[in-house]
């Protein structure tokens, strides 16, 4: 059986998944305000793959978390998939990211005690799907570990699989309930540059293939040259928003 990875319901390409207006986020530091983001906007097509840079400090991981519902901004808004995060209560958040959203970090952040397939698993008991519907699930899961290699090692513990093998496993779970949105934190840091390059065109093949919209943030200027856009930012602005350079070309 073939997993069907991203909601059957029609997009249209332009359609934006993600808006963002004047986001911004201030966190207290020795007892004064720091303040991380400031006056963002973004909008986040269908089936874009996005890649979010700049230095260390810019805001990037901070971003994410407001864009995935993760931490609420100060102030501004964030709608995703045409819901608005801000009317959430922390409970419909967190029921609303279950099933709508991938998470791909870069520690994996996989269970100890449950195999590869027992932890593609999760995402669907968090999301409550009955008895009736167990088996299809296990289908499913089991094809999302095919589609990443790992169809051998469903029934390893994470301690038993290399670090390569952990991240495509924490990427079929981060498709298990078909998101709309996979959000991916420096998903190839922990990973030596072969193994990355293999990690990185599976998300490609799953966004292309799922038409599930990819944001990540990277330190890889390789990696974010594959990315059809580029959201580059500094002090906690957007300084430069387009296409990513051509394959071969000089970034500048």
């Amino acid at each position: 059986m073939r997993a069907v990875l991203a909601s059957d319901a029609p997009v249209s390409d332009d359609q934006a998944v993600i808006k963002a207006r004047d986001l911004c986020r201030t966190f207290m530091s020795g007892g004064r305000p720091l303040e991380v983001l400031s006056g963002v906007d973004l909008d986040i097509g269908a089936r874009a793959f996005v890649a979010v840079v700049g230095p260390s400090g810019s805001g990037k991981t901070t971003l994410l978390g407001l864009l995935a519902g993760l931490d609420r901004p100060t102030a501004g808004s964030v709608v995703l998939d045409g819901c608005d995060l801000a009317t959430m209560t922390e409970d419909e958040r967190a029921r609303f990211r279950v099933n709508h959203i991938g998470f791909v970090f870069q520690t994996f952040h996989l269970l100890p005690t449950l195999t590869a397939l027992e932890n593609v698993l999760v995402p669907a008991e968090l999301a409550g799907k009955g008895r009736g519907a167990a088996r299809r699930v296990r289908e499913t899961a089991r094809d999302l570990l095919d589609r990443v290699g790992l169809a051998d090692r469903a029934h390893h513990y994470p301690v038993q699989l290399s670090g390569g093998e952990r991240q495509r496993v924490a990427l079929a779970r981060a498709f298990a309930n078909q998101p709309r949105v996979l959000f991916a934190d420096e998903p190839t840091g922990n990973l030596d540059a072969e193994t990355g390059a293999r990690v990185v065109a599976i998300m490609e093949e799953l966004n292309r293939s799922a038409g599930t919209t990819l944001v990540l943030v990277t330190h890889d200027t390789d990696l974010a040259a594959r990315a059809d856009r580029i959201v580059r930012l500094a002090g906690g602005r957007v300084v430069q928003d387009g296409a990513a350079p051509a394959a071969g070309a000089e970034e500048r």
